[in-house]
């Protein structure tokens, strides 16, 4: 056996002080924010509105590739950072492959996932702004959660519009958010004007994170003093997951190892972008090469089938136009245990380093992805979070290459949360009933033919 250790941590004084702005690097930059109804880019000012106001200058900010992080925030990431990378040893093992499988697990937090660190600095900038409260959305409950958690924590209010299929699917998880003194609401709901036309448009609808982000952008500007945030896709989520790749990138360092291979489960992107941005990095400036690979749900394949156009980042059209891999704002995802993954667009950043061929993407079927979520359970002993698992399926697919080929690779991958308010899903898994669903090309175009055309 080698001599790294099952589990690489950092030491206290080794935790980054700084967030790491890959869009700092990027030659090509993500495509600005544009007023749907001037076509003109967003400045700041105009998203103050909406969003808290030193998050709106991180949102905008290409340029500065290190953002010093608020010793309160710092305090409060060690709670729980660092977080460990681990050595898959077992994984290698049960596979008997000559690949070399890492993990970075994100859910040794009370919130069980990554969501929490840009949770806690969105509810600081909101408590250093004199907000009463903030309005957000959630999908699998993940980024609800975290969030629920921050805010308790500076004694802000918080209201959540929960997808509906999760709110049914993840009553614990919404009764977590409930305890830490949130309220949450299924979406589309009958509570705001959004969520009624939708429910009208759409009747029965299971809803979708497009839905839920609309009724919390309304929710938040028709309220004096709160603010709406989000957990994914933004260029300033990305930027706060960034603690993710820099605490990996020093863990492998210390051990003396390159990585070959990075995977990261991909939805809107928060997780994959904080994953792989020092490494991309790294690639934009010269320094090394990586293969990255992005993995998304079938049943929501926005890099893989989407298109790269001008979309709303919301169902309702009330938010700002996005540049992104998109299937169009108006798609509504199967009903499947996805989770957090099912959302019709791809980060900014993210879509721009797909565009140029800097990352790779690949979309996997659900009933594959709970099996690789399950082999790890029995080999590794963490029942994986459904989103995570998507990156799991591919670990375990390109480890099984190597075993055929005899390449001794570096796989990095990332290990978001865990998995034990999604028992539903792994009960339809167990029980054979679980089904795979794919858009057909027709579902996917008559859904993007009502993107703006810009």
């Amino acid at each position: 056996m080698s001599e790294i250790p099952y589990k690489i941590y950092l030491a206290e004084n080794e935790i980054p002080s700084k967030w790491y702005n890959v869009r700092a690097d990027m030659k090509n930059k993500p495509a600005p924010l544009v007023n749907p109804g001037t076509g003109e880019p967003m400045k700041a000012e105009d998203l103050f509105p909406v969003f808290c106001e030193e998050l709106c200058r991180q949102e905008l900010d290409n340029e500065t590739p290190y953002i010093d992080i608020p010793q309160e925030i710092q305090d409060f990431y060690k709670m729980y950072r660092p977080s460990p990378l681990v050595r898959a040893y077992c994984l290698e093992k049960y596979l008997d492959t000559p690949a070399h499988i890492y993990y970075k697990f994100e859910g040794n937090n009370t919130s069980g996932s990554h969501k929490l660190n840009s949770a806690i600095a969105q509810a600081y900038y909101a408590k250093q702004q004199g907000l009463k409260g903030v309005t957000t959305e959630t999908g699998a409950g993940q980024w609800g959660t975290a969030l629920s958690m921050a805010c308790a924590y500076f004694g802000l209010d918080l209201q959540v519009f929960m997808v509906k299929v999760s709110y049914e699917q993840k009553p614990f998880r919404r009764e977590v958010m409930r305890t830490y003194g949130a309220k949450v609401t299924p979406s589309p709901s009958m509570e705001t004007n959004i969520g009624r036309a939708i429910n009208e448009k759409y009747p029965g609808t299971t809803g979708s994170l497009g839905c839920a982000i609309s009724e919390a952008v309304e929710a938040a500007t028709s309220q004096e003093g709160y603010r709406y945030v989000l957990g994914s896709v933004l260029n300033q989520v990305l930027l706060h997951q960034s603690i993710i790749g820099l605490e990996t990138k020093a863990a492998l360092d210390k051990v003396g190892v390159k990585a070959d291979m990075i995977i990261g489960c991909a939805g809107g992107g928060s997780n994959l972008g904080g994953l792989i941005s020092p490494f991309v990095g790294q690639m934009l400036r010269g320094e090394a090469d990586y293969e990255i690979i992005a993995v998304e749900p079938a049943s929501c394949p926005s890099l893989t089938r989407g298109s790269y156009v001008y979309d709303f980042c919301d169902t309702g059209k009330v938010c700002p136009l996005a540049k992104m891999y998109t299937l169009g704002s108006g798609y509504i995802p199967a009903p499947n245990h996805a989770g957090g993954l099912r959302y019709h667009g791809m980060s900014p950043v993210i879509s721009q380093l797909y565009d140029d061929k800097i990352i790779s993407a690949r979309s996997v079927k659900q009933t594959d992805v709970f099996e690789a979520a399950e082999t790890f359970a029995r080999v590794e002993g963490i029942l994986p979070a459904p989103e995570s698992s998507h990156a799991i399926r591919v670990a375990i697919d390109e480890a099984l290459k190597c075993k055929e080929s005899g390449e001794e690779k570096n796989i990095v991958f990332g290990l978001t949360g865990t998995g034990y308010f999604d028992l539903v899903a792994y009960q339809q898994y167990n029980d054979g009933t679980m089904e795979d669903y794919v858009p057909t090309d027709e579902e996917i175009a008559k859904s993007l033919a009502e993107c703006p055309k810009f």
